[in-house]
C-alpha cells in the first residue's frame, strides 16, 4: 500500500515531486505522546514508504513543541491493546526500510520517541532538544530499541548511565556524545532535515540502499541478541508508577513518558 494521508488518522503526510516524504506525529496537544492509533500506525508507516515508488526518502517529524514525548497512558490513550510484537514491528520495520530517513526532532524526545528518532539513518536536532530514555523512572527496563542505539551511538557506558539513570542530554552534549548528526538553530530544524533529505533524493538510490542497509541489518542482530538473554520481566507501567512515576515534561499535558 503507497503511503496516503488517507490511511493515516495520528499523522500527517506530504509527498513533494521530488521523492521526499515528510511524515509528521501528529498529535501536538499530547506532545506527540503515543496512544494505541499512533502506535499502530509508527508500525506501518515505514512499509507504506517502502513499497510506494514515489517515496525516496523520508522526513520523520512532530508536530508542535515536541517531536514525542514516550508513551501517552491519560484514560483516553486506548493503549490497552497494544502487544510487544507492534513494538518490535516499530524497531524492525524503521530498521528494514530501505529507503533513508532522517528525523528532524524538536522539543522533547523520550522514551520510544527517542528510539525511533535516534533510529533514524540521520538525526537533525536544535539546541532546545531533549533527549531521554525514561524507562526506568516508570520502573520498568529500557526498551529493547534503546537498549541497541544509545550504546551503538554514545559509548556502552555512557549509554548504561543514561539508561539506569533516566537522564536527559540537550544542547551540545547531543553533538559531542554522538545521538545527532546536525545541531542547528531551534527554528532551523525542518529546514536542515528536508535539505538533507533533498540531497540524498537526488543521489542513487541503489548506491544509498546499499550503504544503508548491511548497517542496519548489523544492528538488528544486535537487537535480536538482546532479545535473547534472560532478564528480569519488563513490567508494564501503570498510571501511578513507582514513586509517583515520571510525568510528562509539561505537566499541563497529562502525558506520561515511557512506552
Amino acid at each position: 500500500m503507497p503511503l496516503q494521508q488517507e490511511s493515516y488518522l495520528a499523522m500527517r503526510i506530504e509527498k513533494r515531486p521530488n521523492g521526499v516524504a515528510i511524515v509528521t506525529l501528529n498529535r501536538p496537544e499530547r506532545l506527540n505522546a503515543v496512544n494505541g492509533t499512533l502506535h499502530h500506525e509508527l508500525a506501518r508507516f515505514t512499509r507504506d514508504a517502502e513499497s510506494d515508488p514515489d517515496v525516496r526518502v523520508v522526513v520523520l517529524a512532530g508536530a508542535g513543541r515536541a517531536f514525542c514525548a514516550g508513551g501517552d497512558f491519560g484514560p483516553d490513550s486506548n493503549t490497552g491493546g497494544l502487544s510487544l510484537e507492534e513494538g518490535r514491528q516499530i524497531v524492525d520495520h524503521l530498521l528494514e526500510l530501505r529507503k533513508p530517513i532522517v528525523s528532524a526532532v524538536q522539543g522533547y524526545a523520550m522514551g520510544l520517541g527517542a528510539t525511533i528518532a535516534l533510529l533514524c539513518d540521520v538525526v537533525v536536532a536544535g539546541r532546545g532538544t531533549v533527549f531521554a530514555d525514561t524507562h526506568v523512572k516508570m520502573g520498568i527496563g529500557a526498551g529493547d530499541g534503546g537498549q541497541v542505539i544509545w550504546p551503538l551511538l554514545m559509548g556502552v557506558n555512557r549509554a548504561k548511565w543514561f539508561l539506569m539513570t533516566g537522564e536527559r542530554v540537550s544542547g551540545e552534549q547531543l553533538l559531542e556524545m554522538g545521538l545527532v548528526n546536525f545541531l542547528v538553530e531551534d527554528n532551523e530544524i525542518l529546514d536542515k532535515a528536508l535539505a538533507c533529505a533533498d540531497q540524498l533524493a537526488a543521489g542513487p538510490a541503489q548506491a544509498i540502499s546499499a550503504s544503508k542497509v548491511p548497517i542496519n541489518h548489523y544492528i538488528r542482530i544486535l537487537g535480536q541478541a538482546r532479545l535473547r538473554e534472560p532478564g528480569p520481566a519488563r513490567r508494564t507501567p501503570s498510571k501511578a508508577g513507582p514513586a509517583g512515576a515520571a510525568a510528562s515534561p509539561d505537566r499541563s499535558s497529562g502525558s506520561e513518558i515511557c512506552v
